[in-house]
């Protein structure tokens, strides 16, 4: 397995983003490409083959890019021939890039696939899914809201193979309290990237509140500190040794891609996490 950082975790500007990460003995970075200079819209032609060579002067690679459009993600139809389109010139700037992974939120998905929003995020997921089968280009989500048993169905449904999956064990035990151990062997499939996160569960809530709450419902009063915390990795309720061997366990050598969204000090914590990959890897 290959150690990756998100370079926007050390909230410096995009070169120095990423010449920390190669300082810090990265193989690779994921980089946000949904808004500013890394918008598929800010980056031309030559920007692009720029900024190609650059990455690999530093001995860097892409592991994803991430197309995280925020609020309420694909779940409402009205929204989404805007984002899916916008989702498909990122799977094109990502192909530039030489990068073959776009990872994102898609909102949670029902359990029950007789909900109406399953129906929703199916059609946009497809219609993303298709793209990506097209091109060769994997559409990542991102693991957290929903169990992972709810998960796999979902994706079972969709018929695309470029539908995949980036497994945040964080956001697993933080969240919806599933086991992330358990739900590397039941996602195994479709596991193309991961992030190597940490966190504890503070008090369960619902999910579907919780990412309202994200999304900016001025109805939702929540206070994350009452949900959960991130932690450094070793230091939350991740189970990293079992984590790790299930993904051995599966054939998974794709990136364990570090995530520090909190902590006064990112890039001090993202070295420790860099350190306690490479011990157990």
């Amino acid at each position: 397995m290959k150690i990756g950082i998100i370079s926007d975790s050390f909230r410096l500007n995009l070169h120095d983003g990423l010449k920390k990460a190669a300082q810090l003995g990265a193989d690779g970075v994921q980089i946000y490409a949904v808004q500013g200079e890394m918008a598929p819209e800010n980056l031309d032609a030559q920007q692009r083959r720029d900024l190609k060579r650059y990455i690999a002067d530093l001995g860097l690679e892409i592991s994803a890019l991430c197309g995280d459009m925020g609020g309420h993600a694909f779940t409402r139809e009205a929204d989404n021939a805007y984002k899916v389109e916008r989702s498909c010139r990122i799977m094109d700037l990502a192909l530039d890039l030489d990068c073959h992974v776009v990872t994102t939120h898609i909102g949670v998905v029902p359990a029950d696939p007789n909900h109406p929003r399953y129906a929703v995020l199916q059609k946009a997921c497809r219609a993303m899914g298709e793209y990506g089968d097209k091109v060769g280009c994997k559409f990542a989500i991102e693991t957290g809201p929903e169990k992972s048993a709810v998960l796999r169905p979902f994706l079972d449904s969709l018929g695309c193979k470029s539908m995949c999956v980036n497994l945040d064990p964080a956001n697993l035990t933080m969240v919806s309290g599933d086991d992330a151990v358990q739900a590397v062997y039941t996602l195994a499939p479709y596991i193309v990237h991961t992030h190597a996160k940490d966190g504890r569960m503070i008090h369960y809530h619902d999910p579907e509140i919780i990412y309202d709450f994200f999304a900016g419902e001025e109805s939702v009063k929540l206070a994350m500190e009452d949900c959960f915390i991130e932690l450094p990795l070793g230091e939350g309720d991740v189970d990293w040794p079992n984590y790790l061997k299930a993904l051995k366990d599966i054939g998974y050598d794709g990136y364990l891609t570090i995530e520090r969204e909190v902590g006064d000090d990112p890039a001090k914590d993202i070295g420790m996490a860099v350190d306690f990959l490479r011990k157990r890897i």
